[in-house]
């Protein structure tokens, strides 16, 4: 079983892009109109996501250089964007710029061992928001131009990290982190085509555990469930609820990929 080993150098070097992208997008589609609808993110206006991925940025920016791995007790993510972090339309990107600028220069300058807090039951150190903000960066970034019809794929290598962030992260996170069933029992498949990575995942119900085909099991592989076999972008994309999982080539019981959902 491959694996995309991400390191600060290959995060930052997505992430900038990334914010780009992100950029261009955003305003363009506020220039037509801030009250343009994102489809991808039902109830959500262009201006709604503009505020709120600058205000992703400001939230981390706030404990990403303490040194600390302890609980900065931030406000919860899904109460939504705070009123005083909601600038109008026409400051809108002006704000996200100064955030992004701001955002680049400090994770360019923190060592990723450094101690930083996170909400997964993983190392406290920088390197995870090294990577989590190059993903939440390039979804968004997706969502801004699915705005103004004009989408393209998460970068190949990019997105399958996403991938494996999904099942290592997110999902032994549990809790809000997952969105889909969590009653649901096997094991789930899932293949890369363009990056010719794929992964195996054990469902056990509120549980679930990423297998190592390589060491756990040696020559012996599971018997999946359920198959699904895409693009790298579109396997994150579908367990962020961005596309559905039909988009997929599936085999098997496809009503355990609805565990995957994170988004």
């Amino acid at each position: 079983m491959s694996r995309t080993h991400g390191s600060k150098e290959f995060w930052l070097a997505a992430l900038r892009p990334e914010i780009s992208a992100f950029r261009s997008a955003a305003a363009e589609a506020l220039e037509a109109d801030p009250d343009i609808e994102v489809p991808s993110c039902p109830g959500w206006t262009i201006l709604d996501l503009v505020q709120h991925l600058a205000y992703v940025y400001e939230r981390h920016l706030s404990h990403l250089s303490r040194g600390l791995s302890t609980d900065p007790q931030l406000p919860p993510i899904n109460d939504g964007t705070p009123a005083d972090q909601r600038p109008p339309a026409a400051e809108a990107i002006g704000v996200f710029d100064e955030r992004a600028a701001r955002l680049l220069a400090t994770l360019d300058a923190l060592d990723p061992d450094m101690p930083a807090w996170n909400w997964a039951p993983q190392a406290k150190k920088v390197a995870f928001w090294d990577r989590r903000l190059a993903l939440e960066t390039a979804v968004h970034r997706w969502d801004a131009q699915m705005a103004i019809a004009r989408a393209e794929p998460i970068e190949d290598k990019l997105a399958a990290d996403g991938v494996s962030e999904v099942l290592d992260t997110w999902l032994p996170a549990g809790g809000t982190r997952r969105k889909g069933p969590v009653d649901k029992i096997g094991v789930v498949h899932l293949l890369a085509a363009d990056t010719d990575e794929e992964w195996f995942l054990r469902l056990r119900g509120p549980g679930v555990a990423l297998l190592d085909t390589d060491t756990i099991l040696d020559s012996e592989e599971p018997d999946p469930r359920v198959s699904a076999s895409g693009t790298a972008s579109d396997l994150l994309l579908a367990m962020y609820g961005r596309v559905g999982f039909d988009v997929l080539e599936l085999a098997g019981d496809e009503s355990l990929l609805d565990a995957l959902r994170v988004g």
